[in-house]
């Protein structure tokens, strides 16, 4: 089967996505992204001319992908900004089940590359500043007294939650996320009423 350039991009993004997620972005060569996606490498440095290029896609694309899948959750939860933030754990929920969760993609990247001038470190601070001020958003129409707290503390918990379940499992301490929400998010409503 040909595929455009366009089609062979993406495909060799796909391939890079989960080498890069399962195994490491280091740890991962150009040569075995190639040979995976069943490329020459001249074929791959024409998609992207650098593997920091792929790098970037690869942060890119994890971005995005996880803005649309929590925007999602946020919509279908209904008007109740409350309903929403629960919507988002109970999305983060299913991403950290263990066949499809090895660590967040994000801390990992942030942590093969501290340099924070690095395109990679600053796709993946952005997609945390992104969670943050969804958080943050999410209380100001909850109408709590003090939205940037309670947006800290979501925060705090969102990046527990992850580290947890790549720690411990998602059978473990991310099984109490839930609940631990709800009463930061009563306490908040409580504190303002």
């Amino acid at each position: 089967m040909r595929r455009t350039a366009a089609e062979t991009r993406e495909h060799i993004l796909e391939v890079a996505t989960r080498l890069f997620y399962w195994h490491g972005i280091r740890a991962t060569g150009v040569d075995k992204i190639a040979a995976e996606a069943g490329v020459s490498t001249n074929v791959l440095y024409r998609a992207f001319a650098t593997k920091d290029d792929l790098i970037a896609a690869y942060v890119d694309g994890l971005v995005t992908a996880s803005q649309q899948r929590f925007d999602a959750a946020t919509e279908a939860a209904g008007p109740d900004p409350r309903d929403k933030i629960l919507a988002m754990f109970d999305a983060l929920a299913e991403d950290i089940r263990p066949e499809v969760f090895r660590g967040c993609a994000c801390m990992m990247t942030m942590a093969e590359f501290p340099d924070e001038a690095l395109p990679a470190h600053r796709g993946a601070v952005g997609a945390k500043e992104w969670i943050r001020a969804r958080f943050g958003e999410l209380a100001e129409q909850l109408g709590v007294a003090d939205p940037k707290t309670l947006a800290d503390q979501l925060s705090i918990i969102w990046e527990g939650t992850n580290t947890t379940a790549q720690a411990l499992g998602a059978d473990g301490p991310p099984t109490s996320t839930r609940p631990l929400v709800a009463a930061v998010l009563d306490h908040h409503v409580r504190l303002t009423s």
